[in-house]
């Protein structure tokens, strides 16, 4: 029976595509069983994700294109890969062959690739079947997926707000049910901030524990990491664990399968306040207590500590942003597509760009300072075992907040009041991981951010799990 129905209620203006067919609300691990024991087949998966995305996308927009027909057209059958049948997005910064690579942005009027990027391999050999691409605001720069081009992607749990960014495509799409599991990358939060929007387990994994796309290696300080979203710890656990077969760095400790909670009870350091001097609100800063009770509860050693980074970080990470934003007007012909148009960059990107012009003579200073940031981290880390804090310092915003629209200036303190959490692990290399705890009254979730030691991946599953048995997520089918 499919009662593939989207919700949407004048309270919380929900719209999923949960229903009773051969997806139901299984995490991938779960299908990965089903399929093998025949339980269900592949055309069922597939055609049923493909049902859900026409059905529910017309509400949050997280697809950026599609490959339905060809994936229909292929042979079911099922691969060697953990993951083979399981249906998922790429987001749209990462080549995929016979698609388009848009980058979220106007400037680009790319042609289908002609082969998969290195990590869309390393993730395609699990055995994944490709729907489509997934959305992502211009270059991945904003805090939440609004391409000033198109309509944004709007926030499943409740669609006046936004889903997050830069992988907020695949989050909403995950989110609301059209896949399990879809792939992400995160460059100062863009795995952890959109799964904290839309209630998913993000986790951004040590720098180079994974295979790093080419654009990624070309940074001055390598920042971006890859990785998933999903409503699963076990799916963000099997997946590492998996990926690790296909490439392990072996200057990181292997994180092998995590399959649950350790024993080992944990020194965990909590900030709730931001090196920005903006305070966290007060919904962010009660579930951030309300978690660091419920781990003391389990018999963690848990106290608040002090803020060790240094205080030009922020203004340092803004300006390595921005150098990133001028970069790319100036090379966006060589780096990202040859029909590059720089005439069509959204405000944010503009204004980041100009910024970075008036500051160039920066760049030295605060490259060193963010390249220490490493020795910040990791001193930290000698003292506790998890850091806890906010994802963002405000709960989710509506559409329009962030938009690239707003007059820069304001765009600019707009986005520092909110997203001054995440980025330090980026520009230390350390693994983080974001968890959904709480709940607004306008139903959107509240999460809270746990950072651990470089390529300390497994003592963040092994907790997220322990606290995912104490207090289960809530499902958006069950409001």
């Amino acid at each position: 029976m499919n009662n593939n129905k989207t919700t949407n209620s004048p309270l919380s203006n929900c719209a999923h595509a949960f229903c009773d067919d051969a997806l139901s609300d299984y995490d991938a691990v779960e299908l990965t069983r089903l399929l093998r024991s025949k339980a269900i087949s592949p055309k069922e998966i597939i055609e049923a994700s493909i049902a859900r995305a026409q059905h529910v996308n017309p509400q949050i927009n997280g697809i950026e294109t599609h490959c339905f027909e060809k994936v229909l057209a292929e042979p079911y059958t099922l691969g060697t890969g953990f993951f083979s049948g399981v249906p998922t997005f790429i987001k749209d910064n990462t080549p995929v062959r016979g698609l388009p690579t848009q980058h979220g942005s106007d400037t680009i009027n790319a042609k289908p690739e002609k082969q998969h990027g290195a990590y869309a391999q390393q993730y395609l050999d699990q055995g994944f079947r490709v729907l489509g691409k997934s959305t992502l605001p211009e270059f991945g720069f904003n805090a939440s997926t609004e391409p000033s081009h198109k309509r944004p992607t709007h926030n499943p749990w409740n669609t006046d707000y936004s889903a997050g960014a830069s992988s907020g495509g695949s989050a909403a799409l995950v989110a609301a049910g059209v896949v399990p599991i879809a792939h992400a990358n995160d460059g100062g939060g863009s795995i952890r901030i959109p799964a904290a929007c839309c209630g998913l387990i993000g986790l951004k994994p040590t720098r180079g524990r994974h295979i790093e796309s080419t654009q990624a290696k070309s940074l001055p300080i390598k920042i971006v990491s890859e990785g998933i979203v999903s409503r699963s710890v076990r799916d963000t656990a099997y997946f590492h664990a998996e990926a690790e077969k296909y490439y392990r760095n072996t200057k990181l400790p292997l994180i092998g399968l995590v399959e649950g909670p350790n024993t080992k009870r944990l020194r965990i350091g909590v900030i709730t306040d931001s090196i920005t001097g903006y305070a966290t609100d007060n919904k962010t800063r009660q579930t951030v207590e309300e978690t660091a009770t419920l781990l003391q509860s389990m018999g963690h050693n848990v106290e608040d500590m002090p803020i060790l980074i240094n205080p030009s970080f922020s203004e340092d990470f803004t300006l390595y942003w921005s150098m990133l934003a001028f970069m790319t007007k100036k090379t966006g012909k060589l780096t990202m597509d040859l029909s590059f148009n720089s005439s069509k960059l959204d405000g944010l990107t503009i204004g980041l760009g100009k910024l970075f012009k008036k500051n160039f003579h920066k760049a030295p200073q605060f490259l060193y300072r963010l390249k220490q940031s490493y020795n910040d981290y990791a001193e930290a880390f000698k003292h506790y075992d998890i850091i806890l804090s906010p994802v963002l310092a405000h709960t989710t915003p509506k559409l329009g907040h962030i938009s690239p629209s707003v007059p820069f200036d304001e765009l600019l303190d707009r986005l520092s009041r909110y997203a001054c959490f995440t980025p330090w692990a980026n520009a230390a290399g350390g693994p983080a991981m974001s968890l959904p705890m709480g709940k607004t009254d306008t139903n959107l979730p509240v999460s809270i951010h746990l950072m651990a030691g470089h390529g300390q991946e497994r003592t963040l599953l092994e907790l997220a799990f322990e606290i995912e048995q104490a207090q289960p997520w809530r499902k958006i089918n069950a409001i």
